[in-house]
């Protein structure tokens, strides 16, 4: 089990930025394995992944660090500044050179989900297992519906940009979450959160809007290697359909769909996410 106070804050400045990660040495495993995990826009490392990494026993190191915009993590600079999917690609590499991880296994979640893919396809021979949980570019079935989606987050990102943070906050909450379970406690929460760096979430947004109009899913999806899809059971229908197509028609995709969810799935069961990893890593490495 990881103690808190284990996970020390620790900071490299390559490529204009000051990043912050943290990293931990399981003492009980032995396998030489690693992991990078990945957050998603507008919010930091530990909040998205410290539950689900304290139960993960399939690796030996576990890497988290926070993306430009979010966290602890900031531009030389101090000031917020616009950053695009290559970049938060490009940091990464560096990161893991830094560290010298020539080889680990990735997992992202949301926009993290979005970078871990293209990490995979610039950087094929670095990653093993990949874990996605409810991945930026995989929202819809149709590539027309994914990017018509992200005009919802573009009127989000115009207020986050003004004084009307909050309101910028619940239209991307009810965009990306139709069908959550509200309660006041959790959207408090929630808010708080991805209030904390309103201009560095507002950059993350355009980031994956960016990048949408950019990539070539199909040849995305191609350069992927074993991946474990999670998505969360109170999502939308459409996401499922095109995650079960996904299963159905390629061999090394597996999706999960974790009941009583929605995009906050690291957060409401991380005991069932750490489970399913620590099982779907024991496959992978037993084939």
């Amino acid at each position: 089990m990881i103690d808190d106070m284990q996970w020390p804050a620790l900071t490299l400045e390559t490529n204009g930025q000051s990043i912050t990660y943290r990293l931990y040495t399981n003492p009980d495993v032995k396998n030489g394995r690693r992991i990078v995990l990945l957050h998603g826009a507008g919010v930091a490392g530990m909040d998205t992944w410290s539950f689900i990494a304290k139960m993960l026993d399939q690796w030996q190191e576990v890497l988290i660090p926070d993306l430009r915009g979010m966290g602890d993590t900031w531009p030389l600079s101090g000031e917020e500044e616009s950053f695009t999917a290559s970049d938060l690609v490009t940091d990464l590499s560096s990161l893991a050179d830094y560290l010298g991880w020539w080889s680990f296994d990735l997992g992202g979640y949301s926009m993290g989900g979005m970078v871990a893919m293209l990490y995979k396809q610039q950087y094929p021979s670095r990653i093993g297992k990949q874990f996605l949980l409810e991945s930026a570019l995989l929202d819809r079935p149709t590539w027309d519906e994914t990017k018509a989606l992200r005009k919802k987050y573009s009127e989000a990102t115009r207020h986050l940009r003004a004084a009307d943070k909050s309101v910028g906050i619940l239209a991307f909450m009810n965009t990306i979450s139709p069908n959550r379970r509200i309660s006041k406690q959790v959207e408090a929460l929630t808010m708080s959160r991805l209030g904390h760096r309103p201009i560095g979430f507002a950059n993350a947004l355009d980031c994956v809007t960016a990048t949408i109009n950019e990539v070539d899913r199909p040849a995305l999806i191609a350069a992927q290697g074993d991946v474990t899809s999670f998505i969360g059971g109170l999502s939308v229908d459409a996401m499922h359909d095109y995650h079960q197509h996904l299963d159905d028609t390629l061999p090394n995709w597996h999706y999960i769909m974790v009941p009583g969810t929605d995009h906050s799935l690291p957060y409401q069961k991380p005991r069932n996410i750490a489970k399913t990893m620590n099982n779907e890593a024991k496959r992978f490495y037993a084939s």
